[in-house]
């Protein structure tokens, strides 16, 4: 029997507002998807130019030793975290291998089980299905100040967890004490654990610590069962270089790696060679956070959102979610997405999720305008 996958949040958004005309001669804006609308930093783009020769060439599947330098680097200087070459594999963004990795860990194990928090990233859910794992939703909700919690009994048989912290879309972040936890919960059952950590450098305060250090401070600095995700679309305001990497646990890495050589997502040189300079670099990020800090202020001003601890999300009360990003299109041609669309069994209902991606004037207006249209609607 095929596999039948839920569609995407952006295609029922798109089925949802279908027939809706907004009015004429209005700005369109888009914050339903967490697309960075700054412009990528030119240092980062002369690295492409300069190596453009090089796409006569076929890159590795594992990656060119100047890319797993560069982010090896950033580890170390971000997270204080030395990792050995054995212990990184860089990706083609980090959806591939949230898509394919599940598929690799639990090919061959009868009934396998995942779980992955709910409100969630539909990947995950994807993987799942694919896998044909049953799956533990970690509801997040108001209550639980959407922090991933679980029957603990429960997890003695899951094969996978899935955590995402920071969160997509709830904002949540993990503290270093509930990571590890969860580093010790995966030890406890043996279960591979998964932080999803591509808003990890968009923190508004001080610095987010990675799972990394969560399994160093549990007493488990050979990551064994432990594994990180990266990208930096989000940090480096460039999604489409297509640069992610896995790391963690060598043993499984190394089986990975393996089944990466029949995946084919090997990065293109020119787009290697400027990743590695991303990665290495620090400073570029910080001008990036100040975007975020500055359009999370007007947030707060202008709608009294609570400005989060990393993202650049704002999972804002909507009461009827569906009825209010319909009306809210209709009447001024801004799009948000649903909470619902990206929960299941009623998780994200009556809430809607805003990306705050455009520079800051635009970011103005835009929220200027919701707020008279939640005074109107809410």
């Amino acid at each position: 029997m095929k596999t039948e996958f839920e569609p995407y949040p952006f295609e029922k958004l798109n089925r949802l507002l279908a027939g809706i005309e907004p009015p004429e001669g209005t700005e369109a804006i888009s914050l339903t998807i967490g697309e960075p609308q700054f412009a990528t930093p030119a240092f980062i783009l002369d690295a492409v130019r300069e190596h453009a020769p090089l796409f006569n060439k076929y890159p590795k599947t594992a990656g060119e030793d100047f890319l797993r330098q560069g982010m090896l680097t950033y580890l170390d200087k971000r997270f204080g975290v030395l990792l050995e070459d054995r212990q990184i594999i860089p990706t083609f963004g980090t959806r591939e291998v949230l898509f394919n990795f599940p598929q690799f860990l639990l090919d061959g194990i009868d009934n396998p089980v995942m779980a992955f928090p709910d409100p969630f990233y539909q990947i995950y859910e994807g993987a799942a299905k694919v896998s044909g794992a049953r799956v533990l939703y970690l509801n997040l909700t108001a209550e639980n100040r959407f922090q991933p919690t679980v029957d603990e009994e429960e997890l003695a048989d899951c094969d996978l967890v899935i955590l995402n912290s920071p969160d997509n879309p709830t904002a949540s972040v993990l503290s270093l004490e509930q990571m590890v936890q969860w580093v010790e919960r995966a030890l406890r059952y043996g279960f591979v654990l998964l932080n999803d950590e591509c808003y990890v450098d968009l923190y508004l305060h001080d610095p987010i610590p990675s799972l990394l250090n969560a399994s160093i401070e549990a007493g488990n600095p050979a990551f064994k069962n432990i594994l990180v995700v990266n990208s930096i679309s989000k940090r480096s305001s460039a999604p489409g270089l297509r640069s992610g990497f896995i790391a963690g646990d060598a043993e499984i890495l190394s089986q990975y790696m393996t089944y990466r050589t029949y995946v084919g997502c090997a990065a293109p040189l020119p787009l290697q060679h400027a990743a590695a300079v991303a990665w290495a670099d620090q400073e570029h990020v910080e001008a990036f956070r100040e975007k975020y800090r500055r359009n999370f202020v007007l947030a707060n001003t202008l709608l009294g959102t609570v400005i989060p601890e990393a993202t650049f999300y704002i999972w804002m009360e909507a009461g009827d979610e569906l009825r209010y990003t319909q009306e809210l299109y209709r009447r001024h041609n801004i799009k948000v997405l649903p909470g619902s669309f990206l929960g299941r069994n009623g998780q994200g209902r009556g809430y809607v999720r805003l990306a705050l991606v455009y520079e800051e004037e635009t970011m103005r207006r835009t929220l200027e305008t919701i707020a008279r249209f939640n005074k109107e609607i809410l």
